[in-house]
């Protein structure tokens, strides 16, 4: 159970990263360096990407909602975590092949491991 939950805390602060970069940092150094983006096209799509952090937001929100819940949670972390597998393949097969190992795989590892133990 710790082993999953510690997993599924990684999960939830990595998506409430990318919260903060995806709406708040997003023209920023930080945020042009992490999406490989240029000031220009960081303008033009600071809307679309604050609307993409939003949604980062309620996973990361989900996940930490789950825990908090404790083993009443499971079903919860089990919906978040799908949802975090389902959105990092997704974007691995129309953005950038990064995102299956920076989200899906670490989603996966929890989603595993709640199993397991």
């Amino acid at each position: 159970m710790l082993i999953s939950s510690t997993l599924i805390a990684l999960v939830a602060l990595l998506h409430l990263y990318f919260l903060i970069l995806e709406m708040f940092l997003w023209e920023k150094p930080a945020g042009l360096k992490a999406f490989g983006n240029s000031p220009e096209r960081a303008a033009q799509t600071k809307v679309l990407a604050a609307n993409q952090g939003l949604y980062n937001g309620f996973l990361s929100a989900g996940l930490f909602w789950g825990l908090w819940q404790g083993a009443a949670g499971f079903d919860v972390k089990v919906f978040f975590l799908s949802c975090v597998v389902v959105a990092g393949v997704y974007g691995a097969m129309t953005a950038s092949k990064k995102i299956l190992y920076i989200q899906a795989m670490p989603a996966a590892a929890a989603l595993v491991m709640l199993f397991i133990i």
